[in-house]
């Protein structure tokens, strides 16, 4: 549109944004940010382009206000600008903008060779949750860049109907700690035949205690009772996260043998992990384990005496 279609008190702010003072384009797009009017989008989107970065910043907030879909493919390109500021703020206004529409587009971008795209690229992909993207997923799986290995492997959670992925399994031995904790917690939600013996052996030998925490966490979603030994040696670990998380994934597989490493979790120095291991007890319903959970009636944390009580309940109706 042209300024002089405009109405006057629009055009005005639309011409300073093509001065060359940077003070006055910063007024121009601040006003028009403030005006909120959609006959501002071209210029705004020619702005993306300017050679200063709050002037960028500013158009991209604009027209994340506005929210226009005409905005999307300029603002995808904004991915990869040399600012940070403004590649985070096109990111974040994506976030909320991108749709199943925009899947082409974004594996194309995905394809380019510019790290900061193809980052902001998987992260707006786990919003979209399509299948269609695993091909363009997997090379990333092999990438020098162990940013884009972490950002694939948690993509991958995020898609529909994918729950084999032989590929990924590799990442579980990764060089990098933040690799290993993304795909302790994507193995949960895939079915491949070498998955619960890897989240064991992450659990059991993992030098990264939030590797171990997430590998419980996935064990918990998979309540394979083939896990069942190595999350009864995992009560054990020095870590009370990885215990907390070790006495729920053993709440969804009950079995007698864990008792003697709940009962003793039942004196644990945390009190979520006391919780958890009370309510481990009632789902295997032993009679057993009475008196030891009756002694956690006194427990100083209300909620351990809370679920100690249900599950004391749980296991008398069931005797």
């Amino acid at each position: 549109m042209h300024t002089t279609d405009m109405d006057p008190d629009l055009a005005q702010w639309v011409e300073m944004l093509r001065s060359h003072d940077v003070e006055e384009r910063l007024v121009a797009v601040k006003t028009l940010q403030h005006l909120g009017d959609e006959d501002a989008i071209e210029p705004l989107i020619a702005a993306l382009q300017d050679d200063h970065p709050r002037v960028q910043h500013i158009a991209v907030t604009t027209l994340w206000e506005l929210a226009n879909p005409v905005a999307i493919p300029p603002l995808i390109e904004c991915l990869n600008a040399p600012h940070q500021q403004v590649r985070d703020e096109a990111l974040a206004a994506l976030k909320e903008l991108v749709s199943t529409q925009d899947l082409m587009t974004l594996l194309d971008v995905l394809q380019q060779d510019d790290v900061h795209a193809q980052l902001g690229v998987l992260i707006l992909l786990r919003k979209i949750h399509d299948a269609q993207a695993l091909p363009f997923i997997l090379p990333f799986f092999e990438s020098d860049n162990p940013a884009l290995r972490e950002a694939a492997v948690t993509t991958l959670r995020y898609l529909n109907q994918v729950v084999r992925c032989e590929p990924v399994l590799a990442l579980a031995k990764d060089a990098e700690e933040s690799v290993r904790r993304a795909t302790a917690l994507t193995l949960g939600h895939l079915s491949d035949a070498g998955v619960i013996p890897l989240l064991c052996e992450l659990l059991r030998t993992d030098a990264d205690w939030q590797v171990r925490r997430n590998a419980a966490k996935s064990l918990e979603l998979q309540a394979d009772a083939a896990a069942t030994e190595a999350l009864m040696a995992a009560m054990a670990d020095a870590e009370w996260q990885v215990r907390k998380f070790t006495a729920r994934a053993l709440q969804q597989i009950p079995n007698a043998q864990a008792i003697p490493a709940l009962i003793k979790a039942l004196s644990d120095e945390y009190s979520d992990v006391r919780r958890d291991a009370a309510t481990a007890l009632g789902n295997i319903g032993d009679a057993s384990v009475l008196p030891a959970l009756q002694q956690t009636l006194d427990d100083p944390d209300m909620d351990v005496r809370i679920y100690s009580e249900r599950a004391i309940a749980k296991i008398q109706a069931s005797c």
